[in-house]
C-alpha cells in the first residue's frame, strides 16, 4: 500500500497539523492548466450533498477538483479532504481549488488508504464522500500517460506512476489464457478470447497505438458499427489491472460509510459493470436487503445502516452525454447513512 503524503494548497511547505502527524507541501512539478476534465453528473452530486450536516466532504478520487469545486460553491459550510494517487491531477486541484483556501485539504494516496483521513478527522466524522471511479479526460487524451488508444505513447496506464507494475508488463508476460479472462471480466470484452490471441502473436509490444490497432484487427467488422472505438473495452481492462482498481473498491467503500455521520451522504460514479456490481451488492446489503440468487425467492430485510436515494443507478441526461460523452456510460449511485451498526 502506497503511504499518502499530506499536501495542501495552502501551507506553503510548512507543516499542518502536528496532531496528524503528516507534513504539508505545495505541489509545483507539473503545469495545472493542461489538465482540462469535464465533472460527470455534477449537479446531481451537489443536489445530493445540499443537505447533509455541515463538515468535511471526502472526494476520495479528486481528479482536477471539477466535483470538488462544485460542491465548494453550493454551499460555504463544507470543506474538502481530496485524495488521489496522481500528482499531476493533484497540482490540477491545488490551481483549481486555490480560491477557497483553507477549506480544501489535499492527499497524495490511493483511495484505499483513508487512514490519513482517519488521522486528520480525528473523532470528527464526514458529512458526505464521493468516489468518481473513472480516468479523466487529461489522463485518457495525454499521450505520455499511456491511457489512450487514439494517441500513440508507451504503454504505461498508471495512476501513480511510482508504481513499478505497467500496461506492458501485462501485455508482454500474461498468458493468453490470462490476457482473455483479463479483458472478459474487467473490460466486458466479447471477443476476449480472439484478442487476447492476437495479442500473444503480435509480441513485442511496446506503444498504445500499436496496441490498439492489433485490437481493432481482431475485432469483427460487424462489431465495429457500435459508436465507440473498438479497443476501448481492452483499454480499459487494463488499466483497472494495473491500479488494482476492483481488488480495492469494496473495503474503500466500506470504510468510507463507517466513517460517515448519520445523515452525512455518499455518492459513488462508476463506468463498468463489474465496479457497479460490487458497489449494488455493498449497497443493498447495508440498506437492509439481502440479495437472493433466485427469483423464488423474496429479499430479506435486516438491520439497515443506509438508505438508497435511488433504488436504481442514475445514469447523464442525453443532453450532458452530448455535451460530454465520456459520460454515457457512468452509473450513479447514491445514499443517506441512518443508523450506526
Amino acid at each position: 500500500m502506497n503511504e499518502a503524503k499530506y499536501i495542501s494548497p495552502t501551507t506553503n511547505g510548512s507543516p499542518l497539523d502536528p496532531a496528524t502527524g503528516l507534513s504539508g507541501r505545495r505541489i509545483t512539478r507539473f503545469s495545472p492548466p493542461a489538465f482540462a476534465h469535464i465533472p460527470v453528473m455534477a449537479e446531481i452530486v451537489t443536489e445530493t450533498l445540499s443537505t447533509v450536516p455541515s463538515g468535511p466532504i471526502l472526494d476520495a478520487t479528486i481528479g482536477g477538483g471539477g466535483h470538488s469545486f462544485e460542491i465548494l460553491k453550493s454551499r460555504d459550510d463544507l470543506n474538502i479532504i481530496g485524495i488521489d494517487q496522481d500528482l499531476e491531477a493533484l497540482a490540477a486541484a491545488e490551481s483549481k481549488l486555490a480560491g477557497f483556501g483553507n477549506r480544501v485539504s489535499l492527499i497524495h494516496g490511493r483511495f484505499d488508504d483513508l487512514s490519513a483521513v482517519a488521522k486528520y478527522i480525528g473523532k470528527q466524522k464526514l458529512s458526505g464522500f464521493l468516489f468518481d471511479l473513472g480516468v479523466s479526460s487529461y489522463q485518457l487524451d495525454n499521450p505520455h500517460r499511456g491511457f489512450s488508444f487514439r494517441n500513440d505513447g508507451p504503454l504505461d496506464m498508471r495512476m501513480n506512476p511510482e508504481t513499478q507494475i505497467t500496461a506492458g508488463k501485462y501485455v508482454n508476460e500474461s498468458s493468453e489464457e490470462e490476457l482473455a479472462s483479463l479483458l472478459y471480466n474487467y473490460g466486458d470484452e466479447r471477443y476476449s478470447k480472439r484478442v487476447a490471441r492476437a495479442i500473444v502473436s503480435m509480441r513485442p509490444i511496446t506503444s498504445t497505438k500499436k496496441l490498439a490497432n492489433i485490437i481493432s484487427d481482431a475485432i469483427p467488422a460487424r462489431s465495429k458499427r457500435s459508436p465507440g472505438h473498438p479497443a476501448r473495452r481492452s483499454f480499459q481492462a487494463l488499466r483497472i489491472a494495473v491500479n488494482c482498481e476492483i481488488e480495492i473498491l469494496e473495503s474503500s467503500i466500506r470504510e468510507a460509510i463507517r466513517m460517515l455521520k448519520v445523515g452525512g451522504r455518499g455518492i459513488v460514479l462508476s463506468y463498468h459493470s463489474g465496479e457497479d456490481k460490487i458497489i449494488k451488492r455493498i449497497l443493498r446489503e447495508l440498506a437492509g436487503l439481502d440479495i437472493s440468487n433466485s427469483k423464488y425467492h423474496p429479499e430479506v430485510r435486516h438491520e439497515k445502516e443506509i438508505l438508497l436515494l435511488a433504488r436504481k443507478a442514475q445514469r447523464a441526461s442525453s443532453e450532458e452525454i452530448s455535451r460530454n460523452p465520456r459520460a454515457s456510460s457512468a452509473l450513479l449511485r447514491k445514499f443517506e447513512k441512518v443508523s450506526e451498526l
